[in-house]
């Protein structure tokens, strides 16, 4: 799943879900939702199962990028 995420060390923006999320940083989703925690008010409501864009960016704004990705200089 964390391949279809990450491409030439660059994360796609798409709605994910907090599975998909804590996939891409490498820990369980009950974890996730913990770091997500401090979060919620700013974050908002998903959107049934998944963070829209704007969320999802946000979300990586806060928790930097995985350290699995390496971004080209």
């Amino acid at each position: 799943m964390a391949q279809s995420i990450i491409r030439n060390g660059k994360v796609k923006l798409l709605p994910y879900s907090v599975v998909e999320l804590a996939t891409l940083y490498d820990v369980c989703d009950r974890t996730f939702k913990k770091w997500l925690k401090p979060f919620e008010q700013e974050i908002g409501v998903k959107q049934g199962r998944y963070f829209n864009i704007s969320q999802v960016k946000f979300i990586i704004g806060k928790l930097g990028l995985p350290a699995e990705i390496e971004l080209d200089a």
